[in-house]
């Protein structure tokens, strides 16, 4: 308990024992053992069909690289939008639990992470990891201070607090949108541009300090608008010839997706940028990247998610299941892939063992993710009994996913578990006989046959519909009363502040101290 009491101090053990949960960030490998470096590269609106290795017409040689060079996580779960997937990213935690999953936080939103949560900056400093940037989007509270970046374990970021700024002037609401710490940043370009070189500034000065690093990279892109510089558009202008186009204006659906595609190949330089910086710095072999999307892509691009049904908003694999991969040479297996039910809640308890830490339990702050460490290592997955016994756990567990950002007339609701997959949607779901009122679809698929969700079983497989729908009530009833309300609400008449500054709740936010309730 020493390193405990000398980093917190006795209060806050006696904090920590108090609320039953005492938050075990004691290295449980070796001290001597290296800590690696941590990157998450996380896109926005990146649909399944919109990277290379899954289309040869999109161009993303350096997302490839990673998958390559790394693990491809084949069958990765994030929920249907963006705020949710970034709160339970921060947290391990589904973000049903602390009332961030109906909705994301919309420019007019007073609400945020909240407080109490632990997130992966604040784990990560326990364990000695000095330096944790974030570079890019946050979009998990930007009213008041204490949802800040640098008050959620940050010790520096640059980039925009809203979603769906604007890529060149860098506004929302007609408001700059973009800042370093606290202060509103003044500098120009085009966003994904600056999001890369500030991630890559912030390597390359982290690659000559003795600690290791944490560097969130969250891009905006390909987010709407739909905006790219020019050169990079002209370089997809041979879509224009495509001939097969399912849509009924082939114009618009053309130009969409010539400048989605130029978007995503702005971003994979990025990412190159940020890769080479890895490379340079000489400490490659043991730093993680893990690159992932927040959720599918939208359904306004041409066959943005096939073979996948549905999009963005939906709980159709189209929606949840995207395009992923981990690399970290010292430890993982180049070219390897994993098919098992992974997700976005599992990169806290992962990242955190691989830190040498392990994740905070106790009745007050259940980690629902679980650390992948097992098979993501793991160097002869055929002949390992223990891959195959962890990748069994990893199919059995329930998977959830919710949206109900319209309100609880149209809730959005999945489960996965042992191959079957029931979703539902229409009005809250409260009870077993919800699912026979009027309004409520629910379907069945057997996803590990019918990953395109072609064939509903419901009716042949009542018992199933049933066992899993019980799990689906027990787990819409995690959802606290003061949860983030639905989309809309608050928008008529909102103004935003001038440079989106934030309220702070106390003077000593604005000098960037930390809750001294959390470790």
């Amino acid at each position: 308990m020493k390193n405990i009491l000398e980093t917190f101090g006795g209060i806050m053990l006696g904090y920590l024992l108090a609320c039953g949960c005492l938050f075990n960030m004691i290295p449980s490998v070796s001290a001597a053992q290296e800590k690696p470096n941590l990157v998450i590269i996380l896109a926005d609106d990146l649909g399944w069909n919109a990277v290379g290795y899954h289309n040869d017409r999109m161009e993303t040689p350096n997302i490839d690289r990673i998958v390559s060079e790394g693990m491809e996580l084949d069958h990765f779960y994030v929920a249907p939008m963006c705020s949710p997937t970034r709160a339970g990213l921060m947290t391990g935690r589904y973000p049903i639990r602390f009332g961030c999953a109906r909705a994301v936080i919309p420019p007019q939103r007073d609400h945020g992470l909240p407080t109490e949560e632990i997130t992966l900056g604040e784990a990560l400093q326990t364990l000695g990891y000095q330096n944790r940037g974030i570079f890019g989007k946050w979009h998990l509270g930007h009213r008041r201070t204490k949802w800040h970046p640098l008050q959620q374990g940050f010790s520096e970021f640059v980039g925009h607090y809203n979603g769906a700024i604007d890529y060149f002037d860098l506004t929302r609401e007609g408001q700059r949108d973009w800042h370093h710490q606290y202060t509103p940043s003044r500098d120009e370009g085009y966003a994904t541009d600056l999001i890369a070189e500030a991630a890559t500034q912030f390597i390359s000065r982290c690659a000559t300090q003795d600690s290791p690093y944490f560097c969130y990279v969250p891009f905006n892109a390909p987010h709407s608008p739909f905006q790219a510089p020019e050169e990079a558009i002209e370089k997809f202008e041979f879509l224009n010839s495509i001939e097969s186009i399912r849509h009924n204006n082939k114009k618009d659906a053309m130009q969409r997706l010539q400048v989605y595609s130029a978007m995503i190949w702005k971003m994979d330089q990025g990412i190159g940028r940020i890769l080479e910086a890895i490379d340079q710095s000489g400490e490659s072999e043991n730093t993680i990247v893990w690159f992932l999307s927040d959720n599918g892509g939208v359904g306004n691009i041409w066959e943005n998610n096939l073979p996948l049904r549905g999009s963005k908003l939906t709980v159709y694999e189209g929606g949840i299941r995207v395009p992923a991969a981990v690399r970290w040479p010292d430890k993982i297996q180049s070219g390897s892939k994993l098919h098992s039910t992974v997700g976005y809640i599992d990169l806290f308890p992962t990242l955190i063992e691989a830190a040498g830490g392990k994740s905070p339990f106790g009745p007050k702050h259940q980690v629902d993710g679980k650390s992948l460490l097992p098979v993501i290592v793991s160097k002869d997955q055929t002949m390992d009994e223990s891959f195959k016994l962890a990748t069994d756990e990893l199919d059995q567990r329930p998977w959830f996913s919710y949206h109900g950002q319209q309100g609880e007339a149209d809730e959005h609701l999945a489960v996965m578990q042992n191959g079957w997959k029931l979703k539902v949607n229409g009005p809250r779901l409260t009870q077993l006989s919800d699912l026979q009122k009027p309004g409520v679809l629910h379907e069945l698929f057997y996803i590990a046959t019918d990953p395109n969700e072609e064939r509903d079983l419901s009716r042949e497989n009542m018992e199933t519909v049933m066992a899993l729908a019980d799990r689906l009530v027990a787990y819409r009833k995690l959802q606290p009363d003061n949860a983030v309300p639905r989309y809309s609400v608050g928008s008529r008449g909102f103004e935003p502040p001038q440079d989106w500054k934030a309220m702070p709740e106390n003077p000593d936010q604005l000098l960037g101290r930390h809750n001294s309730s959390k470790p």
